[in-house]
């Protein structure tokens, strides 16, 4: 039976702060009732679904008076038939945000694929007026397409290759002895499966007596192409450390070698560690994302991990995998003067913060082995270093389904709630944090 529109129906959680409805040639609108603690829109019911099949759900909103569409106009979808004054859903339903595609100056245009969860056969749109006093928003009738049996994408085996702890630290004085270092247990966690791995921050040449100006790299090149024949070989997506000499330039860099050898992309490190910001080392500036056969993946290295905005912008940019070369954290250490000491509690924290607030896989690699991991969007380690291995692996699942407590998908919440149009001091030069410590 194919998906049928049932009714439409304003909502509103209570009737004081409902907007204003009316319907007119095939046109839904909801109009600001005078204050801002306006919100409601309409319903519209959907039934005829299929549990686990794929449907595309998409409407368009014309809107007038609006100040930041972004906030106030809003749209979800409920499995299942909700009052139209419910909004605190509690474990009844799972739920989604449908996102707003700006079309022209005053049309958003709302698209979203869904799967119907087991048991579900109804399904519950919300198109919302909020905050707005005096702005109003016509919405046409959603349209409702499925696209077939939903397939859920195979899990990605990855690999931190780092060498135990006692390897790690040995002398390699030559870039030549880097590259076979780490290409040889490389060829290894590829020999087990592993279809992402990730090397260390400058591990090739890392133990290189001298300044980075004198063994820099050009990419692509000699060495990375060692990585490049086994990415090939392998059909494997590997990241590479090592600093790059990119004209008269050197960076500290990450390569990222797609599955048919060719460098998809090279992350350059963008926040530099205080004797990289003194020494001639130029510092990134950007924090891409590239399309690989592993994923989307983006990038930090090391000094950037202590900066929110660096892997917060990764996951703006719309990284499945958060690649983190790094020799240790200085937030991780102990908070005194003297030789640092892993705090590993500390450093877990981190990690799983970082994964959880940009909802991507952390994929860490650090240069003495120990507390390398794999850390995936929830939070959870799925694999973890104790200086014991030469490399870790983990199976990232290809498609997950995290959801909160009451039914909302994490992902999707973690986005939406978002309101940009507040974070000015985000990208303020002179934040009041900074300018306080001049004046300290």
């Amino acid at each position: 039976m194919p998906v049928a529109f049932v009714k439409a129906e304003p909502w509103a959680a209570h009737a004081r702060v409902a907007p204003v409805c009316t319907v007119q040639d095939g046109w839904y609108t909801a109009a600001g009732n005078g204050t801002r603690r306006c919100c409601g829109g309409w319903q519209f019911l959907f039934a005829g679904f299929v549990p686990g099949q794929a449907y595309r759900i998409e409407w368009e909103t014309r809107h007038q008076g609006i100040a930041v569409p972004g906030d106030e106009l809003a749209a979800m979808t409920v499995w299942g038939q909700p009052d139209l004054a419910d909004v605190r859903f509690g474990t009844r339903f799972e739920w989604d945000y449908i996102f707003a595609m700006p079309v022209a100056e005053d049309r958003v245009r709302y698209s979203g694929v869904l799967v119907a969860p087991e048991g579900a056969d109804t399904l519950a749109v919300r198109d919302t007026l909020r905050w707005s006093p005096a702005g109003h928003s016509r919405a046409s009738l959603p349209t409702v397409t499925c696209l077939g049996g939903a397939v859920r994408a195979a899990p990605i085996r990855v690999a931190v290759v780092t060498g135990s702890e006692t390897k790690a630290r040995q002398s390699r004085p030559t870039v030549a002895e880097g590259v076979e270092f780490y290409a040889g247990m490389t060829r290894q966690a590829c020999d087990q499966g592993a279809k992402l791995v990730a090397l260390p921050e400058v591990c090739l040449d890392w133990h290189v007596p001298g300044h980075p100006v004198e063994h820099a790299l050009a990419v692509p090149g000699p060495e990375t192409g060692r990585f490049s024949e086994l990415a090939r070989s392998y059909g494997a997506t590997i990241v590479v450390g090592l600093h790059e000499q990119a004209g008269d330039e050197v960076y500290n860099s990450a390569v990222v070698i797609d599955a048919d050898g060719s460098v998809a992309g090279v992350y350059r490190k963008v926040h530099l560690a205080s004797f990289e910001a003194f020494s001639g080392v130029v510092p990134g500036d950007g924090f891409p994302v590239f399309e690989t056969a592993a994923g989307r993946i983006g990038g930090n290295i090391c000094m950037d991990s202590s900066a929110a905005e660096s892997s917060r912008l990764v996951g703006l940019n719309g990284a499945d995998f958060l690649v983190l070369p790094i020799m240790g954290d200085h937030r991780a250490s102990v908070w005194q003067r003297g030789n640092p000491v892993l705090d590993e509690e500390r450093w877990r924290a981190i990690m799983s913060v970082r994964a959880m607030d940009n909802q991507l896989c952390m994929v860490v690699a650090r240069n003495n082995a120990r507390a390398s991991c794999v850390v995936d969007r929830s939070g959870v380690f799925l694999a973890y270093n104790d200086g014991s291995a030469d490399f870790i692996l983990a199976d990232v699942p290809g498609s997950d389904a995290f959801r909160k407590w009451n039914g909302g998908c994490f992902r999707q919440v973690n986005w939406r709630q978002r309101r940009p149009h507040l974070y000015d001091p985000f990208v303020d030069p002179m934040p009041a944090a900074l300018a306080r410590l001049a004046q300290d």
